[in-house]
């Protein structure tokens, strides 16, 4: 998705008079849309604009504008007035009721998911946007909360059906009493492109953010790759990075790109030794209150000999202590939750729980024993000034690349203000401060969350927004210096808690996204990002100028961070909610990240199969020897690469206004392209959701078990991508479901095709279009069967009248469908042997070809 050749210049007078009606209406108190009310009990101070009446100059490309403009008439802005100015304000913007809803609201601080509904009263807390059916007309009306000067926005439910929509600048000292453009509203026939054409609209009014057409993804997004998180969480080092790359390679698979997660950095507490990295840090939440005392890595990767895993016998590497340490660790969170419930419940004696959490601190400190803190690999000094180029984190990266040679990238982890609470004041050459952090109101909606107790407890050290270039670029530098090419930002969303002192939330997250967008402009190609925990309109609307990319769900969890034994089950089917609802906005500014997961997970096959049509990356995290790697291999290739999908994953419009996960009747089905047809995937989530009481999410039983439904060819949105257009006027076409291995013409006028789909399973339906060669034989082909997305090993493919030519990547089975047999198969320029059966089914074996980069010609003649 390289950026358009277009010039960026602002283009003046292109919105000078509506040329047609606008398709909204504000009057006698209802907004109507083309006649039809939309919210009715508007208040008298609510306003509305149309955009070509707001939009008068923008630094947008030429085509936005154009595309803008051409779609102008079916939207406009929202505004209110209030008598006294405020910092906080929150106003209704009418009622609706009997009308059904998507939508999408924060349930966390950095995380957003779908919400189902058909009330105003029903929208959620921290709602970032909501769709409106309207079947009167055949369409959709999205209502999209805004930035405006130096206030950001958000809907709340209100009550008898009305929607409140707050506006808040989260500072005490910056206050506003009008707002002309506090929202944007628009209509469309069609539920992605009215996000498409919301999103441009935005894009060319804000003049703040790019979307993912204007910006070029990482090289990453087609590879496969392993993050170090799961594997080790803070015990991360050397040794386990190496060998972990090590297992993958001899098992057959190269990552072409690895993420060191948190625990490399130099971090300690405020209460510890200023100059020494803390230890025995294992759990996410045990440095949660650290901050980073130097800008460089920890004293794990520091030590680091360039070489002394090169050799013939490199040092051993205990597979099984990072999984006793992690065991322990879990065991020390649980009872540090069951404190702070006992806490909450109002219990004076906790004794027993501090005994208790005593004794686990011990056993786990005890388990760490007399280990050396670089991995057992060097004692090298420790001083930068001592350091040769062969040793620390530049000598690791180095080793790493002279050994696995397919290792393209290596990223690493930070926080956006550093580590979890910043920088340390006084450490580094940096005007950090620590400052107290203030929630705001609207989250007070949203899920208990260790991550926010923690970062509470301890504020963050803030280095000074006027430093943000000076910050990032003194650590980024460094990065690529040493051989990184590329961050994980993650813990993004805590700038809106502490910018009482810095003219608001707006006006602070303005400062750090220009210094980190420059940053990654010098250091990392302009790309080397992505970006976590972010999940809210102030990052996408303020921080995407030239981040592409970024996650769509909440964290992979392994199990219930909530102790449900059988959460391990039910969670899986919630990320993938998360990721298929976030990818239809998020989609439009950022290439969607669906998380990594663990190959030898129970659900692994699950999260398998719906990562294999993402559109995005595949990435693991496994623990060194727990690999899945037949799994694994129905999703990358030999050399590193994944046949991804050319779009990302979104859901089927009849999956849009129900509930996926607890309604008990609706299938997940997303769908995307491969060059040569579509794909939807189904996917039985059923089993656990939101609930708006307990504020959390929760397993809900009775709902996990089989789902039955049905699947058309009519599903995939051909024309969502102008290469695949063509591809949705076929008048036939062959579809196979890859897990059950089954073969099947249908039509656009066909029946749908049933299903049933037991829970935490999937199916994936191949669709491509069937073509005439002369006049008898119909043909299409497949793909590789042997991989979950057959079609998209399918890179050429050349039609005559007499065979077909086609280029596929990969070895294994590939299938097409022939209505008749072929008189010769030539595969590489050698005639070679074929399999056919009456029903069309035809098969030859491919080998992988590394010296083809894995590419083989395959031709039949008829």
């Amino acid at each position: 998705m390289a950026p358009p050749n277009d010039p960026v210049n602002p283009i003046f007078g292109l919105f000078k008079s509506d040329s047609q009606k606008n398709s909204f209406d504000l009057s006698h108190g209802k907004l109507s849309v083309k006649g039809v009310p939309l919210l009715s009990e508007v208040p008298n101070n609510v306003s509305f604009k149309t955009f070509s009446s707001t939009c008068q100059s923008s630094d947008a490309p030429l085509p936005l504008f154009q595309r803008v403009q051409s779609v102008s008439n079916n939207g406009g802005f929202i505004g209110f007035a209030t008598e006294e100015p405020s910092d906080r304000l929150t106003n209704s913007l009418g009622k609706f009721s009997g009308r059904d809803f998507v939508s999408i609201f924060r349930f966390k601080t950095w995380w957003s998911t779908q919400w189902v509904g058909n009330s105003g009263s029903d929208l959620q807390m921290e709602t970032q946007w909501v769709l409106l059916d309207v079947p009167e007309l055949r369409s959709y009306v999205l209502i999209l909360p805004s930035i405006e000067g130096k206030f950001r926005s958000a809907l709340h439910p209100g009550s008898d059906g009305h929607v409140l929509i707050c506006a808040e600048s989260g500072s005490t000292q910056v206050k506003a009493s009008k707002f002309n453009t506090i929202a944007y509203v628009h209509v469309s026939e069609n539920p992605y492109t009215i996000m498409k054409e919301a999103y441009t609209a935005l894009r060319v009014h804000l003049n703040t953010f790019r979307l993912l057409e204007e910006k070029s993804a990482p090289t990453l997004v087609d590879k496969f790759g392993w993050c170090t998180w799961d594997a080790f969480y803070l015990t991360v080092e050397p040794a386990g990075v190496w060998h972990g790359v090590k297992e993958f390679t001899d098992g057959g698979i190269s990552p072409r790109f690895i993420i060191i997660d948190d625990g490399w950095q130099s971090i300690n507490s405020d209460g510890e030794d200023p100059d020494k990295d803390a230890k025995n840090l294992v759990l996410g939440g045990t440095q949660m209150t650290a901050r980073l005392h130097r800008l460089d890595e920890g004293e794990k990767f520091r030590n680091y000999k360039g070489g002394s895993l090169l050799g013939p016998n490199p040092p051993l590497f205990d597979a099984n202590k990072p999984k006793m340490l992690i065991s322990k660790a879990i065991e020390l969170e649980q009872a540090e939750k069951a404190r702070a419930k006992a806490v909450q419940s109002g219990t004076t004696d906790l004794s027993k729980f501090d005994a208790e959490m005593e004794r686990l601190k011990l056993e786990l400190n005890q388990m760490f024993g007399g280990e050396r803190k670089d991995g057992g690999l060097s004692q090298g000094c420790a001083s930068c000034c001592c350091k040769t180029e062969e040793n620390g984190m530049k000598g690791f990266t180095k080793d790493l690349r002279t050994k696995f040679k397919g290792l393209d990238d290596i990223y690493v982890w930070h926080a956006l203000c550093g580590a979890w609470g910043g920088v340390r004041p006084g450490k580094t050459h940096l005007n950090a401060k620590v400052i107290p952090c203030k929630v705001s109101p609207g989250l007070d909606g949203t899920m208990y969350d260790l991550a926010v107790v923690k970062v509470v407890e301890g504020g963050i050290g803030l280095v000074q927004p006027d430093q943000a270039e000076d910050f990032y670029d003194s650590m980024h530098s460094y990065l690529a210096k040493v051989g990184v090419t590329g961050v994980k930002v993650d813990v993004i969303h805590t700038l809106e808690y502490l910018s009482e002192e810095y003219g608001g939330r707006v006006e602070l997250a303005k400062a750090y996204y220009k210094g980190i967008s420059k940053s990654i402009s010098k250091n990392f190609n302009g790309n080397g990002l992505i970006s976590s925990m972010q999940q809210c309109n102030d990052f996408f609307f303020l921080g995407t100028e030239q981040i592409s990319m970024g996650r769509v769900g909440d964290d992979f969890w392994f199990q219930d961070p909530s102790g449900d034994p059988s959460g391990v089950y039910w969670l899986q089917g919630v990320h993938m909610i998360h990721c298929a609802y976030n990818s239809m906005w998020m989609g439009q500014i950022i290439q969607p990240d669906w998380d990594m997961f663990q190959s030898d997970h129970v659900c692994a096959k699950f999260h398998a199969g719906s990562r294999a049509i993402c559109g995005g990356p595949v990435y693991v995290s496994d623990s060194v020897g727990g690999h899945d790697f037949e799994l694994l291999k129905k999703l990358v290739y030999p050399d590193g690469t994944i046949p991804k999908c050319q779009h990302f994953a979104l859901p089927t419009r009849d999956c849009l206004f129900n509930n996926p996960l607890f309604d008990n009747k609706t299938i997940l089905k997303i769908w995307n392209f491969n060059k040569y047809g579509g794909v939807i995937g189904a996917f039985n989530c059923q089993g656990a959701g939101w609930d708006p009481k307990e504020q959390m999410i929760k397993g809900k039983k009775d709902c996990y078990r089989p789902m039955s439904g049905f699947v058309h060819v009519t599903d995939i949105e051909w024309d969502q991508k102008v290469e695949a257009t063509k591809l949705g006027e076929a008048g036939e076409y062959a579809v196979y479901l890859n897990q059950a291995e089954k073969l099947i013409l249908t039509t656009p006028k066909s029946d749908p095709i049933q299903m049933t789909v037991m829970p935490s399973t999937f199916e994936i339906f191949t669709f491509v279009p069937v073509m005439n060669l002369g006049r008898t034989t119909k043909f299409a082909p497949i793909g590789l069967t042997n991989m979950f997305n057959s079609g998209g090993a399918i890179e050429g493919l050349d039609y005559s009248k007499t065979g077909v030519k086609i280029q596929v990547k990969g070895g294994g089975n590939l299938l097409a469908f022939s209505s008749g047999y072929p008189k010769k198969c030539w595969l590489n320029g050698a005639d070679v042997g074929f399999d056919w059966s009456g029903d069309g089914k035809l098969t030859v074996g491919l080998p992988w070809v590394e010296e083809a980069g894995g590419i083989s010609e395959v031709t039949f003649l008829f």
